[in-house]
């Protein structure tokens, strides 16, 4: 088995398994602990957790090559959509000890696993909020770096710029994952994502854009500068 740094993101690894495959894979913060059945595996004292593209949307866009992944170590990160945890969790591996990830979850079930998963990382903190209502938890979110959604409603771009209004710093960045499907089913999902990326263009820079595919259907991945 090897592990070398990314080529081009910084705490984010390949590993290379001993059958000769190549897995994404960030250290563990929370040594000893799994959140969606990850395999973990350890080399010169470091644990690392391989990270799966077909339940993270992250790590899917990763594989397809973004231009950019503003979630760094030290990083502060709003998290619209962190269900019970598996992505997230990685961005907590990432931000390391020294950022934070605030988690916005609106349902009472998946976050009753983000709950377990959070206290484990004290760089994690759960909210159980709706991402429309910015204002509900103004209190508890001081302005962040980055804001990564990943809420599959018709109206998520509308929520992500509501949120980009009321946390994101003058040059912070969003990761914005679109579902197609969710916003409207008659559509081809191309159409949707270029009348999305107009009404994004309006109010941020976009960076760069990518689907999805064979990872997640009818998804892409955007990413953007305020």
């Amino acid at each position: 088995m090897k592990v070398a740094e990314h080529d081009k993101f910084k705490s984010i690894y390949w590993v290379e398994l001993d059958d000769g495959t190549r897995k994404l894979a960030t250290a563990n913060l929370a040594r000893e602990s799994q959140v969606y059945g990850e395999k973990l595996v350890r080399m010169n004292g470091v644990e690392y957790r391989l990270w799966d593209p077909y339940r993270s949307k992250l790590a899917a866009s990763i594989l397809k090559n973004i231009k950019e992944n503003p979630i760094a170590a030290g990083k502060q990160v709003l998290y619209l959509g962190a269900a019970s945890g598996t992505t997230s969790s990685h961005v907590s591996d990432i931000t390391g000890a020294e950022g934070c990830v605030y988690c916005i979850e609106v349902s009472s079930r998946p976050l009753r696993d983000l709950l377990v998963v959070c206290s484990k990382r004290p760089n994690m903190s759960p909210i159980l909020a709706d991402a429309r209502q910015p204002q509900n938890y103004s209190s508890l979110v001081k302005n962040v770096d980055v804001i990564y959604q990943d809420v599959a409603q018709p109206d998520q771009t509308e929520i992500l710029l509501a949120n980009v209004k009321a946390f994101l710093r003058k040059g912070g960045h969003a990761m914005f994952s679109i579902k197609a499907r969710s916003i409207d089913v008659t559509k081809e999902p191309r159409e949707i994502f270029r009348n999305e990326m107009d009404k994004l263009e309006k109010e941020m820079e976009i960076i760069d854009a990518k689907t999805l595919d064979p990872y997640e259907k009818d998804h892409a991945m955007f990413v953007l500068r305020k």
